[in-house]
């Protein structure tokens, strides 16, 4: 971990967007697991204000990335119910103290526990990444630069430095670490095949990035927003709302996912192992960034150093029983369409 930190400075940003004086002090919420979130209450109204990790705003295209991102959601927040950030001075993105904001409407709601997720809710999202994959953002001009260029990840260098850091995710590594370049070399054979046909989306939409608010969803978080295969995010999404507490897959929510979408998009097609293959590409992207995080190499604080180490554990738990079920969504996925 180096020097860079978090640089809170909530009444700085209300006063330089003119959006009242704070009234009550800014309390922590849950919003996913790269930045972090509060909730504002000022004299004009109620925030919901995103944080953005100072580590991550370093990288080169970050803040193209965010402002693109948010183009996005606004251009879909006209046909879909989705939550853009506001836009202030021509700008979603705010700069105080060299600390970035992205700023949104409070919604008085919550997203649902994978306990609390029926098959209508999952017809619902299913139909709605329909809609957005069916939206038309030639307006914003964005281009496709997806590459194949990328290595192999080095997974022993990150086995060996966990080693000598006494990691207690070490072990599990070491188990599957051969498998990890297996699953690697999959995931690239399958994203150049399935880069023939793209469309732009939301990119991370699983349960935590949807409110309801009076049983109505509303999209948030789009932060990952940008091109993909629709058959890819179809089936990584119908997976998201179908998994249980444990990380099992109810075949039933995960086959009313994708009839939701369907009935939407109509008849659908592709080669379903190039696809499902292509699932480990997210998971091991972000196994390697919860390396990073937990060994010190990019993360601001111990909090989310503990995070990281976390994720770590759990991702790769989530690839091992993923390449187990391949088969079986396979077999699924023929048998409804």
């Amino acid at each position: 971990m180096g020097d860079i930190h978090y640089n809170l400075q909530f009444e700085k940003l209300c006063e330089f967007l003119q959006i009242g004086k704070i009234v009550d002090e800014p309390k922590r919420i849950s919003g996913g697991l790269l930045h972090r979130m509060y909730a504002i209450k000022t004299t004009k109204d109620k925030y919901a204000v995103k944080a953005l990790n100072p580590q991550i705003m370093l990288r080169d295209k970050a803040m193209k990335n965010f402002i693109i991102s948010e183009e996005i959601a606004n251009v879909t927040s006209k046909s879909v119910s989705a939550l853009p950030a506001k836009r202030f001075n021509e700008t979603f993105i705010h700069e105080i103290d060299n600390q970035f904001y992205l700023v949104f409407d409070w919604i008085d709601g919550k997203s649902l526990k994978s306990s609390g997720i029926s098959i209508v809710h999952c017809e619902k999202i299913g139909s709605m990444l329909a809609d957005i994959h069916m939206t038309d953002f030639s307006e914003l001009m964005i281009v496709n630069n997806w590459s194949d260029n990328e290595n192999i990840t080095n997974w022993n260098h990150y086995l060996q430095m966990g080693k000598e850091n006494d990691m207690i995710w070490v072990n599990l590594m070491s188990e599957v670490v051969d498998r990890l370049y297996e699953w690697s070399i999959q995931a690239k054979r399958s994203s150049k095949l399935l880069a023939t046909e793209m469309v732009i989306s939301h990119r991370d939409l699983d349960s935590k990035n949807v409110m309801w608010s009076n049983d109505k969803p509303i999209i948030i978080d789009w932060e990952a927003a940008g091109y993909v295969n629709p058959m890819q995010e179809l089936i990584e999404t119908a997976i998201y709302w179908a998994e249980n507490e444990i990380g099992t897959i109810n075949k039933e929510k995960f086959l009313a996912f994708i009839g939701g979408y369907k009935n939407i998009h109509g008849p659908l097609k592709g080669n379903w192992k190039i696809v499902l293959f292509n699932g480990f590409l997210g998971k091991l992207g972000w196994l390697e960034y919860n390396l990073k995080r937990s060994l010190g190499i990019e993360c601001v604080d111990k909090e989310e150093q503990s995070l990281g180490i976390n994720e770590v554990t759990e991702t790769i738990n989530a690839l091992i029983y993923y390449s187990e079920i391949i088969p079986k969504l396979e077999k699924w996925i023929n048998n409804i369409l």
